[in-house]
């Protein structure tokens, strides 16, 4: 599918990186971009969002390279997308309905697919509602007395009951993760979420350090699925680590708001690590896109290591910065060929020792238990 990328700058963040994070969604996608089109405002436009001089632009373009879709690195309205479609005499869609589509090819389990069309839905409510309000003003007319109104109705009728099923059946997803969850607590399990951008290497990490198959792509979104693993350390038996969603810069509310119960991996977590690609020019944007995406859900509080990843292509060697505190702060790693490995075990092994023993302190367990001189007794039972 041939396509134009259109983006607008408004003077905000790193333009150009954001252009070529299009491209690479839109590959991501399915789609061939073969042209972009950038303009400059202060604002967008209201009915066409780039204005009419851009927007003839792009018709041409349009026409002269027999193009089937035009992608906006932006949130359009539902006004905006109708109006250009009109105009363009072509399909257009949005940063944000692009993303849906990625979501949509890559999600694998039940649970993934679930969220992924309770997302797609709510975007879609928008549209589809806003889109039948001339018939909603109209009261009737002649040949359009009653069925507008009545479609409208069996139209919002139907997305309701739909997403009231998905939300239902979330929900018994979410008890069954929280069940889990409470049995790993029970049992002390240290447990561990990879979070980061999307294609930091965060799923080559996960293989590499518990030997599983997790799908691996150089491509956006390769996971969508949390996908949790139990590995042994020498010094503090086992944890648990899990693989999550990647972020993006502005990644849709509603994917925010479905995905959750698969993020609440991350919120529950002991640690995470925030693995970065040591080669990308905008790494540093990418981990302050990261830290706002774990604020949003309520992660932020949590110890986070940031994994320094692909050092091999950034031409840096294995190595570990602590903090002012000593603690381990940074480690600089290469998921793919394994070097910095065995620094980054040590430091998962640090700050879950770390735990353990404020755990302990926490509990105020007295001095003769610490040494193993025997265990409490039990509730209701005489001491002997």
């Amino acid at each position: 599918m041939r396509a134009a990328l259109v983006g607008v700058d408004f003077g905000k963040g790193d333009f150009a990186a954001s252009l070529e994070e299009l491209s690479l969604l839109s590959r991501s996608a399915g789609a061939e971009p073969v042209v972009t089109i950038t303009g400059k405002r202060s604002s967008p436009d209201a009915a066409l969002f780039v204005g009419s001089g851009k927007a003839e632009e792009i018709a041409g373009a349009v026409g002269d390279e027999k193009l089937d879709l035009v992608i906006f690195n932006h949130a359009l309205s539902p006004a905006q997308q109708r109006n250009l479609e009109r105009h363009l005499k072509t399909r257009v869609i949005d940063r944000t309905s692009l993303i849906l589509d990625i979501f949509a090819q890559r999600a694998q389990s039940h649970e993934g697919k679930v969220q992924v069309e309770l997302a797609q839905l709510q975007h879609l409510a928008t549209r589809l509602i806003r889109g039948w309000t001339h018939l909603e003003r109209q009261k009737g007319g002649i040949g359009l007395r009653g069925p507008g109104e009545t479609q409208l109705e069996t139209d919002r009728r139907l997305l309701g009951d739909r997403v009231k099923a998905l939300r239902a059946r979330l929900d018994k997803l979410h008890k069954q993760r929280e069940t889990q969850r409470r049995a790993r607590g029970r049992n002390n399990t240290f447990s561990v979420s990879l979070v980061g951008y999307t294609n930091a290497g965060k799923s080559t990490l996960f293989n590499a350090l518990t030997k599983a198959q997790a799908y691996a792509a150089d491509q956006l979104f390769a996971t969508l699925d949390t996908t949790s693993r139990r590995i042994y350390l020498p010094e503090v038996g086992n944890i648990v680590i899990s693989d999550t969603v990647g972020f993006i810069r502005e990644l849709p509310h509603q994917l925010v708001a479905a995905f959750r119960a698969t993020l609440e991996e991350t919120i529950h977590a002991d640690l995470l690590l925030h693995v970065v690609d040591a080669a990308s020019p905008v790494r540093m944007e990418q981990i302050e896109q990261v830290n706002d995406v774990l604020a949003e859900i309520g992660a932020d509080h949590i110890p986070q290591i940031l994994v320094w990843n692909k050092i091999d292509a950034a031409g840096m060697e294995p190595t570990v910065e602590h903090d002012e505190y000593d603690k381990i702060r940074r480690v600089f790693i290469s998921a793919r060929t394994g070097a910095g490995l065995d620094l980054l075990r040590d430091a998962i092994a640090e700050y879950a020792k770390g735990s353990a023993e404020a755990h302990l302190e926490h509990l105020n367990v007295p001095d003769d238990i610490a040494r193993d001189k025997g265990p409490l007794p039990l509730r209701g039972q005489p001491e002997q």
